[in-house]
């Protein structure tokens, strides 16, 4: 009986028997072979198919149960996808097994290609993993000589030291950037009017030069740092443009193509006309909850769960609001707030308005930020 070589198979029919008596291997196998023949025509002839090794070795595996017989058939196939169909549809016919009744029906056509498809996918990621990683990179190499000499070309400004490009002074647009690594980024994309703040503290050299230049421009992180450090330049001088990086990325880790887009893609700044803040109202340090305010705080954060929200309580602990977690950068200027509670885990962003509330309790469901904060942090766990 011929058999088709492994590497040689494109498809394997899988099918169920349902016997209603006792049968054997034998009577299946025979069944297959003798009610499709003659069935359909010379050319898809079992027999031959096998002999020829188009169609390999039959596999049944047969399993007993009450009188009746149930059995998996695999036949493999190297013929194309029409004539494995009109085969799978073949011996859908059968109606008799030995000398029982039974029923043969299709479960799936594997397609065994797709598989090995799948592996060599998988394996030549492996493989172009391996070499990248032992391979040496020559853009690494010509980019690392290229960081060398940019580097080189940076300066120290002023008293405090800030790094910048060589033409700071000289040219009548200055970029603003928060430090040295994005200054180097920017020098790596041939830009030599940029100098660093250092923060959001700004130094007298960095005012200085913004009464004298004609344009100005802040190019930062795509985050809240970003947004501080903007603030604090428009405090102090006048800041025409922004330029931010894309999101995910900081300045620094910006290739130099990237960096040309962002600066050309930078917008107008809109004046912004600082008033005195009024003087904070004195609150006492807190010094713990009562087992009344415990009670209460837990009460609101079951009533919280699931819900994605928060709440603002005075120092009465009358409810000020309720307001959605996501979307708080926007909520400013709240008055007399005392305890924020919400079922969320607390993060950067909650203790941010926490912070700008002025709240002193912030109460989460765990706590997900290494941040040190005047605002007293505590969880379901720690009430």
């Amino acid at each position: 009986m011929g058999k088709i070589a492994q590497v040689s198979v494109k498809y394997i029919i899988h099918a169920t028997l349902d016997a209603e008596g006792l049968v054997a291997r034998p009577d299946i196998i025979g069944a297959i072979f003798g009610q499709s023949e003659g069935l359909l025509g010379k050319e898809l002839e079992l027999r031959e198919l096998q002999k020829s090794g188009r169609i390999g070795r039959i596999d049944v595996d047969i399993f007993d149960k009450n009188g009746k017989t149930t059995a998996k058939i695999k036949i493999p196939s190297s013929l194309d996808k029409t004539k494995t169909a009109i085969i799978a549809a073949a011996i859908e016919t059968i109606e008799r097994i030995g000398p029982s009744n039974g029923k043969i029906t299709l479960d799936k056509i594997e397609d065994v290609r797709s598989e090995k498809r799948d592996y060599i996918q998988e394996r030549a990621k492996e493989i172009l993993s391996k070499f990248i990683k032992e391979s040496s990179d020559s853009s690494a190499i010509t980019r690392e000589v290229s960081d060398s000499v940019k580097t080189a070309t940076a300066i120290s400004y002023g008293p405090e030291a800030l790094a910048a490009g060589p033409r700071v002074d000289d040219s009548d647009e200055l970029i603003f950037v928060e430090g040295r690594a994005d200054v180097l980024a920017l020098l790596r994309a041939g830009i030599e009017n940029v100098v660093s703040v250092n923060g959001t503290s700004i130094p007298q050299s960095i005012i200085d030069l913004m009464k004298r230049k004609k344009t100005t421009i802040a190019f930062v992180d795509g985050d809240r740092g970003g947004e501080l450090i903007v603030r604090a330049l428009q405090q102090v001088g006048k800041l025409d443009f922004v330029a931010r990086a894309p999101d995910g990325k900081e300045v620094e880790e910006l290739v130099s193509k990237e960096v040309l887009q962002c600066l050309r893609a930078k917008t107008p700044v809109t004046p912004v006309k600082y008033e005195p803040r009024p003087e904070p109202i004195y609150r006492k340090p807190f010094t713990g909850l009562s087992v009344k305010t415990r009670d209460f705080v837990k009460q609101s954060l079951d009533e919280l769960e699931g819900k994605n929200l928060l709440r603002v309580y005075n120092s009465k602990l009358e409810l000020l609001g309720e307001l959605p977690v996501a979307g708080l950068k926007s909520v400013r200027g709240l008055t007399d707030v005392f305890l924020i509670v919400s079922d969320a885990p607390i993060n950067n962003d909650l203790l941010y308005f926490a912070e700008d509330n002025g709240a002193q309790l912030l109460v989460g469901s765990k706590t997900e930020t290494r941040k040190r904060s005047r605002v007293k942090i505590l969880t379901r766990r720690t009430l």
